[in-house]
């Protein structure tokens, strides 16, 4: 599977190093199912993706919903397993681990920058 890096581009702040990317069919599907957690720097990033659920995850994630440009239109903190939350102006999200957002004082409108990543 891809992965790739996330960075804030105001602040250079790097909210993962270590995110897969789902851009087909069966990452899409499987998403973050089967997993026990996220670490520091882990993440996923659905393309594209207007919606999202947390149905049978075993744990919280931060999403972050972001445009065409990757800039942020909505953030869902703190999302519990069974949670759900969709923004029809997105064209990814990025999963991460529950507490990133509000650690790294994300903001809505704010631009990321996505890079392939270099391991």
């Amino acid at each position: 599977m891809k992965s790739c890096s996330a960075v804030t581009s105001n602040r250079l702040t790097s909210l993962g190093d270590r995110i897969e990317v789902a851009d087909n069919f069966w990452p899409r599907f499987r998403g973050l199912l089967g997993r026990s957690g996220l670490d520091e720097g882990e993440g996923l990033l659905i393309s594209p993706c207007r919606s999202i659920h947390c149905f049978g995850m075993r744990f919280a994630i931060d999403a972050i919903f972001l445009d065409k440009d990757y800039r942020v239109v909505s953030i869902h903190p703190d999302m519990k397993p069974g949670a759900m939350a969709s923004n029809r102006k997105a064209r990814y999200v990025l999963e991460l681990k529950a507490g990133v957002a509000a650690r790294h004082n994300i903001q809505v409108g704010e631009q990321f920058i996505i890079e392939p990543s270099t391991r």
